[in-house]
């Protein structure tokens, strides 16, 4: 456990470093949030309500996808880990007294804290100063949301570390993220708040692992009724569900991947 909190702790500090990069990271999810929501505006003034939602409940989902977008990576980057294994340097890494998924899991979730705390809040906290946000009264409500953050951080970690690990077949997973990186916040719910598909369409995406790093997050916060089981427990439930059956998979393929691997080179 000391180990994987220093690990914790360098991630941190790793990109606390880069202050410039993330005020105009800041910027950039500020911006964007912007356009996006008065892109939805014009929308919800010609129908004021879609599949429950209204213009503030679609505006505060921006806001709330602009938020997470560094914290969960959901553009990128890769984790270092594919360019480690293209180059034969995770041979480095499996030598460490610590299981390699703990090892990246700890790190990344001291770069997500770093970016939700100095990016996520910045970009969420001028979006409520331009716009109305549906904002929870209630303080659990706060922690649930804090819990469902959290919970798609750890989603988000295990599908990428997955696409990280493809390399140890497919040498060169850079495939896998042209594929995967445009997909991503379309069923995410990060570009377009998913209740505003087809209904039958928001159903199946809203289970789908995606779904879980922005949509539920963003109904959590909300506190809609469309959550998996129509409660916040329901969403809370299918995120977590989510999150141990990756992280479960990304350990098996861990372990196939290392008993057969073979350093390039060497």
């Amino acid at each position: 456990m000391r180990v994987h909190c220093a690990v914790y702790a360098r991630g941190l500090r790793r990109y606390s470093t880069y202050r410039a990069a993330t005020a105009a990271g800041v910027l950039t999810n500020a911006v964007f949030g912007a356009i996006n929501a008065m892109v939805l505006l014009a929308l919800f003034e010609a129908r004021p309500e879609i599949n429950g939602y209204d213009a503030t409940d679609a505006v505060t989902q921006v806001f709330v996808a602009q938020a997470l977008l560094a914290p969960l990576a959901i553009m990128g980057p890769a984790l270092d880990l594919s360019e480690r294994i293209r180059t034969g340097a995770v041979g480095v890494d499996l030598l460490r007294p610590v299981p390699l998924l703990g090892w990246y899991l700890a790190q990344d979730l001291g770069r997500s804290t770093y970016d939700l705390v100095f990016r996520g809040v910045p970009t969420f906290v001028f979006g409520a100063l331009l716009f109305t946000l549906a904002l929870p009264g209630d303080p659990l409500r706060w922690l649930l949301t804090l819990g469902s953050f959290g919970l798609a951080v750890v989603v988000s970690f295990a599908l990428r570390y997955l696409y990280s690990v493809a390399g140890f077949w497919l040498m060169d997973t850079r495939g896998v993220w042209a594929v995967m990186g445009p997909a991503g916040p379309v069923l995410a719910g990060a570009l377009l708040p998913l209740t505003l598909f087809p209904t039958p369409v928001a159903d199946v995406l809203r289970l789908l692992p995606r779904a879980a790093m922005v949509q539920i997050p963003a109904e959590v916060f909300l506190g809609k009724d469309t959550l998996p089981g129509g409660s916040v427990l329901g969403g809370l439930a299918l995120q977590a569900a989510w999150a141990a059956a990756l992280l479960a998979l990304a350990a098996w393929l861990t372990g196939r991947a290392t008993h057969r691997v073979v350093v390039q080179g060497g």
